[in-house]
């Protein structure tokens, strides 16, 4: 697995979206795309070329699930790690989804002081 520097961020609350960009920007010194929604992040996924796909899995629109999904088919990023977003039982719901098409899950509320560890952590343990 290639090392993480390019981190595509899908989330609809613009709140999370400046945590979260502080603490992967700032604080993991990754390269980071934002996109407010799944239409926004087909649009730009693909000219970023990120080496990780973190999103949020309950947004307006286009699902999380819906979203990756339609990247993983629209682009050439189907095998790009990709992490989900979401609170504890969204996750218990959509278990299979997250095992399917993702290397893990982040649950929300996150610390932003460890969230760069935990998505190294997670991709290094799909890794192995």
């Amino acid at each position: 697995m290639t090392e993480i520097r390019k981190i595509l961020h899908v989330e609809d609350d613009p709140d999370i979206r400046e945590i979260a960009y502080l603490a992967l920007a700032e604080l993991g010194g990754f390269v980071v795309m934002q996109c407010a929604d799944g239409a926004e992040a087909l649009e730009k996924a693909q000219g970023f070329e990120p080496d990780l796909i973190l999103l949020d899995m309950m947004m307006p629109g286009m699902t999380g699930v819906e979203t990756l999904a339609a990247i993983r088919v629209q682009t050439t990023l189907v095998s790009t790690p990709a992490i989900f977003m979401t609170s504890k039982n969204i996750a218990t719901e959509h278990q299979d989804e997250i095992k399917t098409m993702a290397v893990g899950a982040i649950q929300k509320p996150f610390d932003p002081v460890a969230l760069p560890d935990q998505i190294r952590a997670i991709v290094a343990n799909s890794a192995s």
